[in-house]
C-alpha cells in the first residue's frame, strides 16, 4: 500500500522548498553581479552557470510534481515509474555539484601553493561522483521504474552520494587546515580568519549533511520517495554556497577595513585584498618608516576603484620597492602602488 503523505507528500514539500532555494540562487546571483561588475570574467561565468542551472533544475522538478499529482492523479500504481524529469534532475544535480567541488578544489590548490596530491584526489572523487550520477540517470531513463533500478544498480545511487559527502568532508578538512595555518603567519588577521572558517564550516556541514539524509533515506526507506524529495533540495545548497562565498568577500573586507587590518587573506579568498580606496585633502600627508621597508599615506578624499587580488598579487610591486622620495606628491605614490 502506498504512503501517500512519504511519497507525493514527500515529493510536493521536497519541490516546495527547492523552489524557495532557488528564489535565493536567483537572489544571490543579481547581488553578486551587482556587487562584484568587475569580478574576472571566469567568476562571472561559473556564477551564470550555477543560476542557469539551477533554474532548469527547479522547471524539471515542478514538471516532476505536475506528472506525479495531475497527470497520474488517483493511479497509485504510477508511483513506481520514474518521469524523465526525475532522472534528469539527479544528472543535472551531479553536474552542479560538480561545478562547486571544483571551485573549491582550486582554492585548495592555491592556498596549497599548487599541490597537486591534495587537489588530484578532491577531483577524481568529484569526477566519479558526477559519473555514478550519469549512469544513475541513464539507467532510471532506461528501466522506467524503481524497483528494476533498486535491484540492478542500487548501489550506483549509493555511492553518488557517498562520494559527494566525502568530497565535501574533505575540502572543508583542507580548508580549514589550510586557513589556521595561515592564521599562525598573520595574527592581525585572526578574526577575519576564524570567520572564514566557521562560514567553510557551515556550508560544507549542511550540503553534507543534507547528502548523508537522503543517503540514508533511500537506503533505509527505499520504499517511498523521501529520498528524492531530499535530493530535489541537495543542488540548491550546493548553489547557494558557492554564491554565497563569493559575496561574503565585501562584508569580510570591510571588516578589515573597521578593524584597521593590512594583512593579506589567503589568495584562495579572491577579491579580499587590501581595500583598494584612498583619501586626500589638503592636509594629505605620506610616512616611511625608519627602515624604509613600508610606505604609508594618510588620505582624506575619497578616491575608488576595483583591482581583483590576483592582478594586485601578481603584478603589484611590493612596498620596499617604492622609494618615497620619487613622488612629489602622494597622489603619485598611490598610483604606482596600485
Amino acid at each position: 500500500m502506498v504512503s501517500v503523505p512519504a511519497t507525493y507528500g514527500a515529493i510536493l514539500l521536497g519541490g516546495f522548498l527547492a523552489s524557495a532555494l532557488s528564489g535565493i540562487v536567483t537572489v544571490q546571483s543579481f547581488v553578486y553581479f551587482k556587487l562584484y561588475p568587475t569580478d574576472l570574467p571566469w567568476r562571472k561565468a561559473i556564477v551564470a552557470v550555477i543560476w542557469a542551472l539551477d533554474s532548469v533544475h527547479t522547471a524539471l522538478v515542478c514538471a516532476s510534481i505536475w506528472i506525479y499529482l495531475i497527470q497520474n492523479f488517483g493511479d497509485a500504481s504510477k508511483i513506481n515509474d520514474i518521469p524523465n524529469t526525475v532522472a534528469m534532475t539527479i544528472a543535472l544535480t551531479a553536474i552542479l555539484t560538480f561545478i562547486v567541488h571544483c571551485f573549491f578544489a582550486h582554492r585548495i590548490h592555491k592556498l596549497s601553493h599548487c599541490d597537486w596530491r591534495i587537489t588530484a584526489p578532491l577531483l577524481v572523487f568529484a569526477f566519479l561522483r558526477l559519473c555514478s550520477a550519469s549512469v544513475t540517470t541513464a539507467e532510471m531513463i532506461h528501466l522506467k521504474t524503481f524497483t528494476e533500478f533498486k535491484r540492478e544498480f542500487r548501489w550506483v545511487f549509493t555511492l553518488g552520494l557517498a562520494l559527494s559527502s566525502l568530497v565535501d568532508i574533505l575540502i572543508a578538512v583542507f580548508l580549514c587546515h589550510s586557513l589556521r595555518s595561515n592564521r599562525k603567519a598573520s595574527s592581525s588577521m585572526d578574526y577575519v580568519i576564524n570567520s572564514v572558517i566557521l562560514y567553510t564550516l557551515e556550508n560544507n556541514s549542511l550540503t553534507s549533511a543534507a547528502t548523508v539524509v537522503s543517503m540514508i533515506c533511500w537506503l533505509v526507506m527505499p520504499t517511498n520517495l523521501i529520498f528524492m524529495g531530499l535530493h530535489f533540495v541537495i543542488s540548491k545548497l550546493y548553489a547557494n554556497s558557492l554564491l554565497a562565498t563569493l559575496n561574503a568577500r565585501k562584508q569580510l573586507r570591510q571588516e578589515r577595513a573597521q578593524r584597521g587590518l593590512s594583512a593579506e587573506l589567503p589568495l584562495a579568498f579572491p577579491g579580499l585584498a587590501p581595500s583598494n580606496r584612498f583619501r586626500s585633502n589638503h592636509h594629505d600627508s605620506s610616512r616611511v618608516d625608519p627602515i624604509g621597508t613600508k610606505l604609508e599615506i594618510n588620505v582624506e578624499k575619497t578616491v575608488e576603484y576595483e583591482v581583483d587580488v590576483d592582478i594586485v598579487t601578481s603584478h603589484s610591486p611590493s612596498p620596499s620597492s617604492i622609494s618615497p622620495k620619487a613622488f612629489h606628491h602622494p597622489s603619485e605614490a598611490i598610483s604606482q602602488m596600485a
